[in-house]
């Protein structure tokens, strides 16, 4: 296969996995309100993890296919990405105010998992002669989100959250309005997430071939090519929803969708991934591992000492300067 089919079928399988989602998303939104689920818990389950579909379907195929380079970069590099690019895109466009739970529970929640991760890649408590993740480790970051689960089910009771929810699936469904879902048959319903899922399936198996064509046709590591090309694909879509989010002011919105992708990213992705096929770990991505736990600290630093809880764009500005860098850093390492 020549390098331009790859590179062609690469961008259709990014598109498919976009369009994918997309329609996943709009799909379940609108069948969770037909059955009554409060929109709480549409927003931060649903739509959080519609928006994790795509690493979620390429860490599927690249598990079965034995690329483990494909699926640890995958996941470090999106959620290196969603911080320092699009996050501090949206600061640039709109200062990002948080709430008092984002600042207080969902972000350290982030930083806390993301360090279980780093512990566990490098056999930090059950030493082996290789670094390892393993089935056991699967299923510890699944607790972990049974833990987020119960989390969310308690703030669901909150009703001073289910404002900001509505407006999360008003954002994430290109605009359309809540009785357009409701009034969805469900027909269509079924019909949006079976061609959603059928777009996710065929997309992912698209970008993973490709991208190992590619790394191999240039001579590069799989794990380069998934920490930018395949990372950056996969988080297009919280990067349409979160500068969506930052134009129309919604920061909270903005800065809760990266970080709950983050999350979601972690603990269903890579769990269901090791589970799958367990993962041997180089450690090289340990320094990709420390400028995400780096760039989350100062997240969480930055607004705990700024007026108001905002990421403002001196904020944003350095997060980009830290994603050029970064990128540089990438091709020089390869």
């Amino acid at each position: 296969m020549s390098i331009f089919l790859s590179i062609v079928l690469l961008v259709v399988g990014f598109i498919f996995l976009i369009k994918g989602a997309d329609y996943l998303i709009d799909g379940s939104v609108s069948l969770s309100r037909m059955v009554g689920i409060p929109e709480i818990v549409i927003g931060l389950t649903i739509v959080a993890f519609g928006t994790s579909v795509p690493e979620l379907v390429v860490n599927i195929f690249a598990s079965i296919e034995g690329h483990n380079e494909v699926v640890l970069g995958n996941i470090l590099g999106s959620n290196i990405f969603n911080l320092i690019l699009i996050l501090g895109i949206s600061a640039i466009i709109s200062p990002v105010v948080v709430s008092k739970n984002t600042l207080k529970r969902e972000i350290p929640f982030s930083i806390l998992i993301t360090i279980v991760f780093f512990i566990f890649a490098n056999d930090m408590i059950f030493a082996d002669s290789k670094n390892y993740l393993s089935l056991g480790e699967g299923i510890v970051f699944i607790v972990f989100l049974l833990i987020f689960m119960v989390y969310i089910h308690a703030i669901s009771k909150n009703s001073s959250e289910i404002n900001s929810s509505e407006s999360l699936v008003s954002t994430t469904n290109n605009g359309e309005g809540q009785n357009s879902a409701e009034n969805s048959s469900i027909f269509k319903i079924i019909l949006l997430i079976v061609v959603g899922l059928i777009g996710l399936v065929i997309g992912g198996k698209m970008v993973v071939d490709n991208a190992v064509n590619i790394a191999r046709f240039f001579n590069v590591s799989e794990k380069l090519i998934a920490l930018t090309i395949v990372s950056i694909g996969t988080s297009l879509p919280e990067l349409v929803t979160t500068i969506i989010a930052a134009t129309k002011k919604r920061s909270d919105l903005a800065i809760g969708n990266v970080i709950g992708s983050n999350i979601l990213n972690i603990l269903i992705v890579i769990g269901l991934s090791i589970i799958i096929s367990p993962i041997d770990y180089d450690t090289t991505l340990n320094t990709d591992f420390y400028l995400l736990i780096g760039a989350s600290l100062f997240l969480f630093l930055y607004l705990l000492f700024s007026k108001k809880r905002t990421f403002g764009r001196v904020g944003g500005v350095i997060y980009i300067i830290t994603c050029i860098s970064y990128l540089i850093f990438l091709i020089i390492r390869k």
